[in-house]
């Protein structure tokens, strides 16, 4: 089995490229998700999330999500703070998930922060979706109803489509869902031919 990080900007279309591989059977680890999971689920991340921010950050056993966002708001020191509680269990979350799908020939990890948090150390072949940045921001203008301004805000916090193009092994370029629907196809072809040459 071959483990494929699938990462991409704000807008992108990763996750949308993550269903489609979905639909046709694939099985998809989304960082973003588990994470927050293992966020509430977790004692061991419970523990040290309270430790560090306090016990305001839960609220009647559910995460207080305003108040952490709050606390590391702005703060590079606090986000690092909460990084290096979280990631390390998702490291670990994902490697046991990835024991449980061992008969796959391939499956996917789907996160934004693949080479920021250094998930990439933990698969074996990398996939960038990019798109470009008037058609990403209107795409998430449309989808999360934010202005303009805003969503070059986001974008400014993350890689550039170059920088993604540059460090990955494989770059999808999604204009519009019929392309990256037969980009997705074409993927899965040579993700299974690698799978079969390991």
């Amino acid at each position: 089995m071959i483990r494929v990080g699938v990462t991409g900007g704000i807008g992108s279309g990763k996750s949308t490229a993550c269903e489609i591989f979905a639909e046709m059977g694939v099985a998809v680890y989304d960082c973003d998700r588990e994470a927050k999971r293992l966020m509430t689920e977790s004692a061991a991340v419970r523990d040290q999330i309270i430790e560090t921010f306090g016990k305001e950050a839960y609220a009647e056993g559910e995460l207080n999500r305003a108040y952490l966002a709050e606390k590391v708001f702005g703060s590079e020191e606090q986000l690092a703070r909460l990084n290096a509680i979280v990631h390390p269990a998702v490291r670990e979350d994902f490697r046991a998930w990835c024991a449980q799908h061992g008969q796959e020939a391939y499956v996917l990890m789907e996160s934004a922060i693949l080479f920021d948090a250094g998930f990439e150390s933990e698969v074996d072949i990398t996939l960038a979706v990019v798109a470009p940045r008037e058609l990403r921001t209107m795409r998430v203008c449309n989808r999360n109803g934010l202005t303009p301004e805003q969503v070059e805000e986001r974008m400014a916090h993350q890689m550039s489509d170059d920088e993604l193009h540059a460090r990955a092994n494989y770059t999808m370029v999604n204009i519009s869902l019929d392309y990256l629907r037969s980009d997705v196809e074409a993927m899965d072809k040579i993700l299974r031919r690698e799978a079969s040459r390991r």
